[in-house]
Order: structure tokens, then C-alpha cells, then sequence
């Protein structure tokens, strides 16, 4: 889920001086969990990421919001939810933060899980997206 350039210096300004920002994602990689342009997400710098995590890390001249797949030493490998292949790969010490809420349009917050199930069912992850697709559209909502 790409971020948009605007104010990325003062964002990064802010996460370093331990606040937390509050950021509307956009695209769908991070489906069924973070639907962009709709939900909202609340990012804060934190040293310990584990695998799981949702972080905010530059990556190929953009801000990418992904999960952490894996952690090979100080590299970690990260995946969008709604991906059904490919992955990025940066390193840990370029990470600006990671999600610890997730705000619903009703202003309803959770907390990110580290959504094993759906880390794990890749081979079957693209039937669930699909499912997911028909649902909303058999109910008139934007599946996107």
C-alpha cells in the first residue's frame, strides 16, 4: 500500500520524536485487513518488529504500509495482505514504524493482528480475495 509523498520529511520528524501519526493508506495490498482509502491507520517508531508486524518503510522512492513475512538478520521481507505474490525487501534500520491501530470508517480502533492464518494460506489466499470481491459487490459496496 503506497503512501503519498507529501510531508514524508515531517512525518519522519514526528515518528522520530516519539509521537505517534495517524495516515490514510491508499491502494488495496493490504486487503481484507486495511482497505485504502478508507480506513485510517495509527503508526508509531518502535524498535521491536516482529514477524507479523504492519510497517511503514520506504521502499523503491515510496512509503510502502506491509506486513513482515520474515526477518533474515537485519532484513526483513514483507508482503501487502492482498498480495498474492512478490515482496519487498528492506532493512530493518530504514523501518519508520509500525501500525498499532487501525481506525474503521465508523471510528471503531483494533489492533493489528500478525494475521497467521492468512500469512500461511498464500495457496488458497486468492480464492478468499475473489469470495471477498463477489460478497461486496452482491451487498452494492465498493469491494476495493
Amino acid at each position: 500500500m503506497e503512501l503519498k509523498e507529501a510531508a514524508n520529511a515531517e512525518l519522519l520528524e514526528r515518528l522520530r520524536e516519539g509521537k505517534m501519526i495517524q495516515l490514510a493508506p491508499q491502494g488495496i495490498s493490504m486487503l481484507p485487513f486495511i482497505q485504502g482509502g478508507r480506513d485510517k491507520v495509527l503508526v508509531k517508531m518502535d524498535e521491536r518488529i516482529d514477524i507479523g508486524d504492519i510497517v511503514l518503510a520506504p521502499y523503491d522512492g515510496h512509503l510502502i504500509l506491509h506486513r513482515v513475512y520474515a526477518i533474515e538478520g537485519m532484513r526483513l521481507i514483507l508482503m501487502g495482505d492482498g498480495n498474492l505474490k512478490g515482496n519487498e525487501e528492506v532493512e530493518k534500520s530504514l523501518v519508520w514504524g509500525k501500525v498499532v491501530e487501525i481506525i474503521k470508517p465508523n471510528g471503531q480502533c483494533r489492533k493489528p493482528h500478525k494475521a497467521w492464518f492468512w500469512r500461511h494460506t498464500l495457496f488458497i489466499r486468492r480464492l478468499m480475495l475473489k469470495l471477498r470481491r463477489k460478497w461486496y459487490k452482491m451487498k452494492g459496496l465498493n469491494p476495493e
